[in-house]
């Protein structure tokens, strides 16, 4: 009988052995992933999905940020670590291919691996030289940070992704007396915020079987110098870019996707409008960069001391407030602003003495809505803007997508530009606008510029040179980004260093956001993969008290090391004391 109960045991135990092998063997053939934060951290959009599970062939991501890093850098990097765990889940595994790694760790030659960090640069592989202090203040150390990340997809030209968010996040401050001090936690926070978006949209751009096509308008006194080199450079890697020449024919929407209108100088025509405006109805989108005065530094320079802005007589404002904005004639200055290098005298040598000092005429501009071109977007830097006004279209939807900050003011036109436009306390007081709009989306189904205008013989006209009808209406729902400053998408030209990026001033150590704003704007028009969801994720940060961290370090030291020592001792005491007074009895 004993022996018959000791074999029903091990037969028992075998069978449970057996299950659970059986149990864990199974739950490896499926998985299943709760996200319970409150902001869905850890939960991939249908658009992205949409994406990964398209994939035909392999996708390899090459990770640069890895090695020792900084605690803010360690946090991205776990980040993105579980965002591409759960990309290859969903594209079932094998098709996303993930390596950490530190670019030419094995390449032993100085010489060598600088020619083969600048062609990594080339590909827009970003690097930065972080100085890491010890907690004890004692040694400070500089760092190679690559907070990058390079995709290859066949044989497409591989696409790097900046991990770090374009948007710099401050702490408060005092924009007349203090200078700005990055909140670094917050400012990674917004870059995790962006990992899907980033990976995905690089992704769908490698992979994506149609490539857009954006045309670049001429005929009307645009530049098409170096002013706009970064522009075209920037549009090259991403979208077909096109030239067209609004005086030689209407724009065929089925062929461009966008027209860009960027810094125009001469005034548009009834014929420049009717093409416009056609291409809109037949589904075209256009994105307007316009300076409706002229002001410029270059006049400021020549005249020494002041000058007046004079309106450039585009001849658009109707059209454009038929489409839903009015572009004013005015100049907007703003305290929170750039600076710009003014001579304030000699040094001994008898060489200009410079002085870098604020200019209100270049306000930074930042979004206060939600709309995804600007949502986790730095301030953008615009040079001599006008503000826009939104006014009715019926079946337009207005959204504000630039503005400035709360310390802002008008010059209507004539403005006088001059560099001691705030030099009393009465012009500090001035400043007492808010959130002057700048940039403005305009989504909906336009009315045509030229409703019941047209006569018979003009329709036929238009019908002959397009093979497309006159529209009254558009024949779907479209898009039209207003922008009232063009200089937010040209860029600086140096004798030394020849043209600089978007957003950039020579003597100012900081690139702004401009680019960014840019290609968002163009990929907000021209995409159809609704990637652009994912921008509006937000994660909250949820910071410890530092200051009371420090004060009470060693309190929670023993709470968290002592405490389950000093239990564990306490239980193995306890139980030993029990087992003696059992035995013992």
């Amino acid at each position: 009988m004993t022996m018959k109960k000791l074999l029903e045991g091990r037969i028992g135990w075998a069978i449970a052995v057996i299950l659970f092998i059986g149990l864990v063997y199974t739950s490896n053939l499926f998985t299943f992933r709760a996200d319970l934060t409150a902001e869905k951290r850890f939960t991939v959009s249908a658009a992205t999905k949409k994406v990964l599970n398209a994939l035909d062939s392999t996708v390899t991501v090459q990770v640069f940020l890895t090695g020792d890093l900084p605690a803010d850098y360690r946090k991205l990097n776990q980040a993105v670590q579980d965002l591409l765990t759960e990309f290859k889940s969903i594209s079932g595994g094998n098709l996303i291919k993930v390596s950490f790694e530190k670019p030419g760790e094995s390449i032993k030659d100085d010489t060598a691996k600088v020619l083969f960090y600048d062609s990594l640069a080339r590909l827009g592989v970003v690097f930065e030289q972080a100085a890491s202090i010890s907690s004890e203040k004692e040694k400070t150390t500089q760092q190679l940070i690559i907070p990058s990340a390079l995709l290859t997809y066949k044989n497409q030209k591989p696409i790097a992704i900046d991990l770090r968010s374009s948007k710099k996040v401050f702490k408060q401050y005092n924009v007349l007396t203090e200078d700005p001090q990055e909140d670094i936690e917050a400012t990674r926070n917004a870059a995790e915020a962006l990992l899907e978006y980033k990976f995905a949209n690089a992704i769908d751009k490698l992979t994506r079987k149609n490539i857009p096509t954006v045309a670049y308008a001429v005929g009307n006194g645009e530049p098409i110098d170096l002013k706009v080199n970064d522009l075209g450079e920037s549009l090259r890697n991403e979208y077909r870019l096109a030239v067209f020449d609004l005086k030689k024919g209407y724009p065929d929407a089925s062929l461009i996707n966008a027209i860009m209108i960027v810094k125009p100088t001469i005034a548009f025509t009834e014929e420049d409008k009717m093409k416009l405006d056609q291409y809109l109805m037949h589904g075209g989108k256009i994105i307007w960069f316009v300076d409706k005065l002229y002001a410029e530094l270059d006049s400021l320079k020549r005249n020494q001391a002041n000058y007046t802005a004079y309106d450039r007589g585009l001849d658009i404002d109707d059209l454009l407030f038929k489409y839903g904005c009015r572009i004013n004639g005015d100049l907007i200055q703003d305290l929170n602003c750039s600076k710009i290098p003014i001579v304030i005298g000699q040094n001994s040598d008898g060489s200009p003495k410079m002085q870098r000092v604020p200019w209100p005429y270049y306000p930074f501009l930042s979004s206060h809505s939600d709309n995804p071109i600007t949502k986790n977007l730095d301030r953008v830097l615009p040079l001599f803007p006008s503000s826009i006004d939104t006014v009715k279209a019926p079946g337009i939807t207005k959204t504000i997508l630039l503005s400035t900050d709360s310390n802002s003011r008008r010059l209507t036109s004539p403005a006088m530009v001059s560099v001691n436009s705030v030099s009393t306390e009465d012009d500090m007081r001035s400043f007492t606008k808010s959130y002057i709009p700048i940039a403005v989306l305009l989504e909906g189904e336009f009315s045509s510029f030229f409703n019941n205008r047209v006569g018979n013989n003009l329709a036929d006209s238009i019908l002959r040179a397009t093979g497309k009808p006159f529209l009254n209406k558009a024949e779907k729902e479209g898009k039209q980004i207003v922008v009232a400053d063009a200089d937010i998408v040209t860029n600086e030209v140096t004798q030394t260093k020849g043209p600089l990026p978007m957003g950039l001033l020579s003597m100012e150590n900081y690139r702004f956001a401009n680019r960014e704003f840019f290609l968002n704007s163009i990929d907000y028009l021209v995409s159809t993969n609704n990637l652009f969801e994912t921008r509006n994720k937000e994660f909250v940060l949820r910071l410890l008290d530092k200051k009371k961290l420090q004060e009470h370090r060693l309190e929670w030291q023993l709470i968290n090391i002592g405490l389950p020592i000093f239990l564990i001792l306490l239980l193995g005491s306890l139980l030993q004391w029990s087992r003696k007074k059992r035995y013992a009895a």
